[in-house]
């Protein structure tokens, strides 16, 4: 399995669930909690200020988010997923003459991915503390599991012949395609030249992008700040 996302993450674990020898190809995440303190993430983004954020840290504008919806939601947490019998590699470079080879970056994706989830856990416990709010203590949400051998020890490189692997799913996300449009209302990289969604084309406009104006603007939750943006913007013109 290649991509360590929520999709991934999801068919690795019903697979092993079925008894069958999983390698889970885990690159740069962010593993939010996707409950604290009686609190759903979503909830939690709204009252520490995040879905109003208008620009991602630098690098992590595309970076996928390991939570799960499976098994009535709950964050994704690599470790356990290997102490379960679980391969984990870090992120795959490249494919020749029947071998895999993986960046040695497992352990730091791992660890990067532990400290968003604990930062998200203390900025909740300093906004309950800062309002004067008392929600269930969750303690356990801190603790972190050791590194498993497939941290400590990466595997770098996979013969899938010897290994036994006949099937590789990919789930390495998508990319937007403007090819289709033949008009010059794009960048160098293909990407809309837009403001908050007005495009440099005259009568052309963009909504449901990421971070079109702010973190909330891929979701169906914030979509409509750029929505409502875009149609004063039509009103206007007419």
């Amino acid at each position: 399995m290649v991509g360590g996302g929520s999709s991934g993450v999801q068919i690795a674990d019903e697979l092993l669930r079925a008894g069958r020898k999983v390698y889970l190809s885990v690159g740069p995440h962010d593993r939010p909690p996707i409950r604290y303190r009686g609190r759903d993430f979503v909830w939690w983004l709204g009252v520490l200020g995040k879905w109003d954020a208008t620009a991602a840290e630098p690098g992590k504008e595309h970076v996928t988010i390991a939570v799960s919806g499976a098994h009535g939601g709950h964050t994704i947490d690599f470790r356990r997923l290997a102490a379960r019998g679980m391969q984990l590699t870090g992120r795959t470079e490249a494919f020749e003459n029947g071998v895999l080879h993986f960046a040695p970056d497992l352990a730091r994706n791992v660890a990067a991915g532990d400290a968003n989830y604990l930062s998200v856990l203390r900025e909740a416990d300093a906004y309950l503390a800062a309002n004067g709010m008392h929600l269930p203590e969750e303690p356990e949400a801190h603790i972190i599991d050791p590194d498993p051998a497939c941290m400590t020890d990466p595997v770098l490189q996979l013969d899938l012949a010897k290994a036994g692997v006949t099937s590789i799913i990919w789930a390495t996300g998508y990319a937007l395609d403007f090819g289709w449009m033949k008009i010059d209302a794009f960048d160098a990289k293909g990407r809309p030249s837009h403001k908050l969604g007005v495009a440099t084309v005259p009568g052309l406009y963009f909504v449901g992008l990421p971070w079109l104006s702010r973190r909330a603007s891929t979701f169906i939750w914030g979509v409509w700040h750029d929505a409502g943006h875009v149609a004063g913007h039509i009103a206007g013109r007419r």
